[in-house]
C-alpha cells in the first residue's frame, strides 16, 4: 500500500492546482481538440472551492487533488487529479475508495463527469459507476453508495 495521506486544500493552492489540471488533462483535451491553454486553468479557478478540495500527498510530497461538494441531488466528484508521474501505482483507487467510505458519502448518489476515452472511466466503472448520458466531449456518470 502506498504512504498516502489526504490534506484538506486553501486557497493558496488554487494556481498550483490549476496548473495540475492543465497537465493531467492536456492528452485527453488535445485528442478531443478541445485543448485551450487558458480555458483549461479558468475553469478549474471557477469551480474551486477549498473547503470541499482535498490535496493527495504521497510520502509527504503533493501528487494530486480532488473535490467532494454536496448537492441537493447527492454528492459530486470533481478535480479528481493525479500528477502523471505517479499515475499507474493505483493511487486513484486507494483515493476512490477512501471517498466512497466517508460518511457524508454513504447512502448517497455520487456524480462525476470524464472526458470522453480517458482512461479514469474505467477507475470508475471498477467503482460501479454507470454512464448516465454522454455528449461529443464528456461522459456522466453516477453510483449510489450503500448506507
Amino acid at each position: 500500500m502506498n504512504r498516502l495521506t489526504m490534506r484538506q486544500a486553501v486557497q493558496a493552492d488554487q494556481e498550483r492546482l490549476a496548473d495540475l489540471r492543465a497537465l493531467v488533462l492536456y492528452d485527453d483535451l488535445t485528442r478531443l481538440g478541445r485543448y485551450d491553454e487558458v480555458r483549461v486553468r479558468e475553469r478549474f479557478r471557477n469551480t474551486f472551492d477549498p473547503v470541499y478540495t482535498w490535496i493527495i500527498e504521497l510520502e509527504g510530497s503533493s501528487v494530486g487533488c480532488v473535490a467532494l461538494k454536496p448537492r441537493s441531488e447527492g454528492v459530486l466528484l470533481e478535480h479528481f487529479y493525479i500528477h502523471p508521474d505517479v499515475q499507474g501505482r493505483k493511487l486513484g483507487t486507494e483515493v476512490l475508495q477512501m471517498l466512497l467510505e466517508q460518511e457524508e458519502v454513504r447512502g448517497k448518489r455520487v456524480t462525476l463527469n470524464v472526458l470522453q476515452g480517458s482512461r479514469a472511466q474505467r477507475l470508475y466503472e471498477r467503482f460501479g459507476f454507470v454512464v448516465d448520458r454522454e455528449d461529443e466531449v464528456d461522459v456522466f456518470m453516477s453510483v449510489q453508495v450503500p448506507q
